[in-house]
């Protein structure tokens, strides 16, 4: 089966589709253009299964050269027959592959190598034969007694046949492939404790589950608990199962050198096959449970950075701390800095009233609207504080807590630096927070994903496949909401699809030394930003007051002559993109969207998608989400009480759950046994990052700082009763 078939069958498309996907992945485009200008091409789809697609591609191509590789060296060695090419041809894993090429794999000095050095191969050839007729091992053995070859006694030769017997068995491809795949059926993962403590891991101290049934984060959690030397771990398999195995391939009844093989064939099993096995299974599991940890990682993410900006409010942030102060940071509706300043609102400095003071006066010089808490080191006292300034001032203020994940990264980062060379670490940090809250895609982009904190285990995830599928969803999330061309840091420029890091800041530099780009088409004078470049980034890039107004809309350059005559067909202007196209798709139903389609010369997906932009110049998607949680009043952790209903934000999204917050500083959990009435597979099904959702408490444990909660209202019915 080739690449292409393969894929076809393996994400259900139509041959087509795949074709031109991957012609247009190897022509150099990048996803998110593919995504939104090559509708017709692909079949309309979707980033995240373009990402996929491109992903499985890179490794179907990896198993096809090591499967050449392995061809080419296999007929070398004079050894490639039909069967061992049919078998090549079929492998669909890696591990299949290599199964296959074991026996021609140039090893390091084995015992198996040792004894044929000493000349025992025909000797374990005539045992492995098993004929009915066959002398008794021992009797074969004598002809092979050398003291010149270090083969001492009629059991040195034994041993030495048996090792050679021992490896052929546990290089047969077809052995591994069944006690894999039986393994992975029937086999357990078992973890006991290590040491007498053993904190978090107290619940794998002796535990096992059927290696087919464990969820993906007790693998990770297991896995971490061995990593710290806290859990012994293991798989657990039974042997009868890896005899019969063994035997229906290697096994001939009624030879007097039957007991030998079999005997040899223990030896492979416990020597050799299991132990490799046993890794195979829990590096299979692993890479399983990893995969599904960084698409929870990558969903949460997503789901954070299109998190609706609160746009045009002055804003303070308010980076906590107990000893060197609560760093202040005023911005304007922009992101720009108008303020900054230390205060102490904790009680133990007995500097409240001070504190309190400065904000009052700065609320009142700026025009502040909203406060931005960072969650970190004394954030409850600092929300407590500023929920006491919003009810002292009674003017319509409110706060909101925000994730500070990865802010003392940036605030520490050269790009930090750049941007404020005037300001401590600990003041830039405040202006983050603040931004965070204006607007999280173009504040975030500026932060490894992986700091971002949204995810679970991923300090434990393969680094570059979690660096390149977050980066993936950056880039995702920059390009469907645009970017404006005039004010746009490099950091988010450099999220545009075709634009580097050097472009970008380019970019930035251009736009200093020559003034506010008035159109896209000044983008080719930037210097290394040729015509590839040009290609995809263009669409995606704003200007809000250029001389096109098309130049504010997500319609391509390539697609302008198509889109005025289009205009021009519905009686509209050029002039009336500027405002947005009132009724434009209405008068294209009425006209016909596949006959107009044909005329233009474009695709209907193409008409469609240019059609909304004309509609909703500068559109921003993240306008259409519900509005973040801001509040004015705090709860704390003593005040919650079983029953009590409440309104939160989930803040992660993990396998067994989700985190909300509610407003008490300790976000609670929502196991995902109380999230539905119905069965769910994995919480992503109903909860994502940033819903607003109405919760009940369930129980808080206010020594252990935990909250349990449940968005199922009868479970506090019923425990009422």
């Amino acid at each position: 089966m080739d690449i292409i078939e393969a894929l076809t069958k393996e994400f259900k498309l139509q041959t087509w589709q795949v074709e031109h996907t991957v012609e247009l992945l190897d022509g150099g485009n990048t996803v998110p253009f593919i995504a939104r200008y090559r509708k017709e091409a692909t079949g309309s789809l979707d980033d995240q299964l373009l990402r996929s697609l491109a992903d499985r591609l890179e490794y179907l191509r990896n198993l096809d050269e090591t499967r050449q590789k392995y061809r080419a060296a296999i007929e070398e060695q004079g050894a490639l027959t039909d069967e061992i090419t049919a078998a090549l041809d079929a492998a669909v894993t890696m591990t299949e592959l290599e199964d296959i090429y074991r026996p021609y794999k140039k090893k390091r000095k084995t015992r198996a190598s040792v004894a044929k050095e000493k000349g025992l191969e025909p000797l374990a050839e005539a045992i492995y034969a098993q004929e009915p007729d066959s002398a008794y091992p021992e009797e074969l053995a004598k002809d092979y007694v050398n003291q010149e070859l270090g083969v001492e006694t009629v059991e040195d030769a034994l041993q030495g046949a048996m090792d050679i017997i021992a490896e052929r068995i546990s290089d047969d491809a077809d052995v591994r492939k069944r006690m894999r795949f039986v393994c992975m059926a029937h086999g357990l993962l078992c973890s006991k404790a290590a040491e007498e403590d053993i904190g978090v891991y107290e619940m794998y101290a002796d535990y096992h589950e059927p290696l087919s049934k464990i969820a993906n984060h007790r693998v990770l959690a297991v896995n971490r608990g061995e990593k710290e030397g806290m859990l012994k771990v293991s798989v657990d398999f039974d042997r009868d199962k890896a005899r019969f195995i063994i035997a229906k391939n290697h096994i001939k009844e009624g030879s007097p050198c039957t007991e030998t093989v079999r005997l040899a064939a223990e030896d492979a099993y416990t020597r050799l096959i299991f132990p490799s096995i046993e890794r195979e299974v829990r590096n299979e599991l692993t890479d399983r449970a990893g995969e599904s940890a960084i698409t929870v990682f990558s969903g949460n993410l997503k789901q954070l950075l299109m998190q609706p900006p609160v746009r045009g409010q002055v804003t303070i942030g308010l980076d906590p701390g107990y000893r060197t102060g609560c760093k202040v940071a005023v911005v304007d509706g922009t992101g720009k800095v108008l303020d900054t300043g230390v205060i102490f609102p904790v009680e133990q400095f007995k500097r409240v009233d001070e504190a309190k003071s400065i904000i009052k006066r700065l609320v009142k010089k700026h025009g502040v609207r909203m406060f931005a808490i960072g969650n970190g080191t004394a954030s409850h006292e600092t929300e407590v504080f500023a929920a006491d300034v919003i009810r002292e001032l009674n003017d319509g203020l409110s706060y909101m807590v925000v994730s500070e994940a990865g802010a003392s990264v940036y605030s520490a980062s050269k790009l930090a630096a750049e941007e404020f060379p005037d300001y401590d670490v600990s003041l830039r940090s405040a202006v983050s927070i603040a931004r965070r809250l204006q607007d999280p895609l173009a504040e975030l982009v500026k932060i490894d994903p992986k700091a971002i904190g949204v995810g679970q285990y991923q300090h434990d995830m393969p680094p570059a496949r979690l660096s390149t599928a977050l980066d993936g969803v950056v880039e995702d999330c920059v390009n469907a909401v645009g970017v404006d061309l005039n004010t746009a840091s490099a950091p988010l420029l450099a999220r545009v699809a075709g634009l580097s890091t050097a472009v970008a800041k380019n970019i930035v530099t251009y736009r200093e030394e020559n003034g506010a780009f008035t159109s896209r088409a000044q983008l080719k004078k930037v210097p290394k930003l040729g015509p590839k470049a040009f290609e995809q980034c263009a669409g995606f890039l704003r200007i809000a007051d250029g001389k096109n107004p098309l130049d504010n809309t997500a319609v391509h350059p390539e697609s302008y002559a198509a889109a005025e005559q289009l205009l021009k067909l519905c009686d509209y202007t050029d002039k009336d993109v500027k405002n947005g196209v009132a009724g434009l798709k209405e008068r294209l139903e009425t006209k016909g969207v596949s006959e107009t389609a044909e005329a233009l010369q474009i695709g209907v997906p193409t008409l469609l998608d240019m059609a909304d932009a004309l509609e909703k110049p500068g559109r921003d998607p993240r306008d259409e989400l519900p509005a973040p949680l801001l509040r004015t009043d705090i709860l704390s952790l003593e005040d919650l009480k079983p029953g009590m209903e409440l309104t939160g934000t989930v803040r992660n999204v993990i396998d067994f759950g989700a985190f909300v917050d509610i407003g008490v500083h300790e976000d609670g959990l929502v196991h995902i046994s109380q999230i539905t009435n119905h069965f769910i597979k994995h919480p992503s099904a109903v909860l994502k990052v940033g819903d607003i959702v109405k919760v009940w408490v369930l129980s808080v444990d206010v020594k252990k700082k935990r909250i349990s909660l449940t968005m199922r209202k009868e479970k506090v019915e019923n425990a009422a009763e």
